[in-house]
This record gives C-alpha cells, structure tokens and sequence, in this order.
C-alpha cells in the first residue's frame, strides 16, 4: 500500500473532514473540522491529509514552533493530531504516516525532539508511539501523558 502525505485542498477538504476514528475512539483525537480551524488561527499549525493507493484515509497535524514568524532559538515540534478513519485502521497506515511526519521533522534540522501526548485508557495509543521509538518523559499536561521522541541533535551554528 502506498501512503503519502499530501496538502489539503478546497477540493479534498470535505473528503478530509468526512473522515472518522470508531466511535469508542472519539474521545481520543479532535475531529479533522476541529482540527482544521484550528490551524487556520495557529501559524505553528502544519497539516496534510494522509493518502493510501490515492485515497484520503486520515490526517495530521503538527504544532511547529519554528513556522512562528520570529521562531525560538530551539524551537520545539510537537505531533499534534494524528487520525485514520476506521474503515482503514489496522493496516499500517498510521504507523507508514508517523514514519513520514519524523522524516519531515528531522529533515528540518531544527528540533532535537518530537514530542507527543495522549489520554490515557483502554484505547490509548501508547503502544503505537512506544513501537515507534516515543519513550516516556514523565510529564502529564492536562490529563494527557507526553511522550519523547529523540531525533539527531540539530546542527549548531
């Protein structure tokens, strides 16, 4: 199967916001309509529509310090959304998604880091984040658990 990450465009937007997690899911990740006005209001917001075999099957989201304007000195990345719709889970597509957002983050060459949270509970993707390569940071922002994914130091001046 083949996944890429592709822009969200007046034309898929709809198919995007279409989308859903299963129904015992829903308390976990923001819907995609959520999601999507949020980053119209938040210039650190990154975004794309996630494609299997040419078919919008999820979305992520990105909350990158360094897209600010006067970005920090050490900017952090965080995975802010990260969503497939049932009808296509179970097949890898999260996991060749994840792989493609840390390509992108590393290839920044800005971030020692990428972070993520999660509610934690039965449906949790803990597992997900700690197959690939998230440890534990021991810090829990408002109810959710953060995870640390440690990426090559960023290259100095």
């Amino acid at each position: 199967m083949n996944v890429t990450l592709r822009e969200i465009t007046a034309d898929t937007v709809r198919q995007v916001n279409r989308l859903n997690v299963k129904p015992d899911q829903q308390g976990l990740v923001a819907r995609n309509s959520e999601s999507l006005s949020q980053a119209l209001f938040c210039p650190e917001a990154w975004y794309r529509a996630i494609y299997a075999d040419g078919e919008p099957v999820g979305f992520v989201m990105l909350y990158d310090e360094s897209l600010r304007a006067a970005p920090p000195a050490q900017p952090q990345a965080y995975l802010w959304r990260l969503m497939v719709d049932a009808r296509f889970q179970g097949r890898g597509i999260g996991a060749a998604a994840l792989e493609q957002v840390i390509a992108h983050v590393r290839a920044r060459g800005v971030f020692a880091s990428l972070f993520v949270s999660y509610v934690p509970g039965p449906q949790s993707p803990e597992g997900f984040y700690l197959r690939a390569g998230f440890r534990h940071t021991g810090k829990v922002d408002e109810g959710e658990v953060v995870l640390e994914l440690p990426l090559s130091p960023p290259a100095g001046p």
